[in-house]
């Protein structure tokens, strides 16, 4: 396994994998990138190649936030200032990579869904300039609300208890304000929302249909074309029988586990 591609990275907050996780991970490294976790505890059951690096190498991470949010909730922050320091495209832990990404792509990100909103479960964007800068001061200097809120997001903003932490009651108002929101927003502010690329190159299965890649009859496949680079599998959407359950077999994440030799057995939640 020859790592000779653009480095990618993520981040985990826990102690453990799940089994979507490794695979996801390891299916960069079979493409040839080299692939980096940032960790805010000891994990031990990464697959073999992923380099685990301490998550204080980028940014601190504020457990007591993450505890009144989610644990993906300070990856919005995290994303940004890693890509500023490294460089490395971002990836969440369950995108799994079908094809490699061209090391000439300057900026990845892609259309998600249904709604026509962006997604940043995958992105590269230059590590200085406009939707940069904005993507860091947004975080950095949060507004008592967010620019695009309308006069329904702000009442329900005002509702929130005063005492919470500015960004726990913007999460608790909208979760998807640090993701897909802000980044949707700035995107367009910038002039960079016309380089995304369509759904079916990071997102080719809406996150609707996510219990497809757990069902025997489904063909997951479908949904491909030949400028699918990685596929989304939504583990956040996903079901709690399928974080506590090995798939069932001839399902695409039974499949792809054969084939990256993945055991899921060992790494259920």
């Amino acid at each position: 396994m020859e790592l000779n591609r653009r480095p990618v990275a993520s981040l985990w907050i826990g102690e453990k994998l799940h089994y979507l996780n490794q695979l996801c991970l390891k299916s960069h490294l079979m493409n040839g990138h080299p692939t980096i976790l940032y960790c805010t505890d000891d994990v031990t059951n990464a697959p073999e190649g992923v380099e685990i690096r301490p998550a204080s190498e980028i940014m601190d991470i504020n457990m007591d936030v993450v505890g009144q949010t989610s644990a993906s909730f300070l990856s919005n922050v995290f994303r940004y200032k890693m890509i500023q320091k490294t460089n490395a495209i971002w990836i969440d832990c369950d995108a799994f990579c079908e094809k490699p990404f061209p090391d000439d792509m300057e900026y990845i990100f892609a259309g998600h869904g249904m709604r026509g909103a962006l997604n940043c479960g995958v992105v590269a964007i230059p590590q200085t300039g406009a939707l940069m800068d904005a993507l860091l001061d947004y975080y950095d200097n949060l507004p008592d609300y967010p620019e695009w809120w309308n006069k329904n997001q702000r009442r329900k903003m005002d509702k929130q208890n005063p005492d919470l932490p500015l960004p726990v009651r913007i999460y608790q108002t909208e979760r998807t304000a640090f993701g897909p929101q802000a980044f949707t927003h700035f995107a367009k502010t910038t002039g960079n929302f016309e380089r995304a690329m369509a759904p079916e190159v990071l997102y080719p299965v809406p996150f609707q249909l996510n219990d497809i890649f757990y069902d025997p009859h489904g063909r997951v496949e479908g949904w491909f074309t030949e400028n699918t680079l990685s596929v989304h599998l939504y583990t956040n959407g996903t079901k709690p029988w399928w974080r506590k359950h090995a798939p069932l077999p001839n399902s695409y994440a039974a499949r792809m586990c054969e084939k990256l030799e993945i055991d899921p057995n060992e790494a259920l939640g």
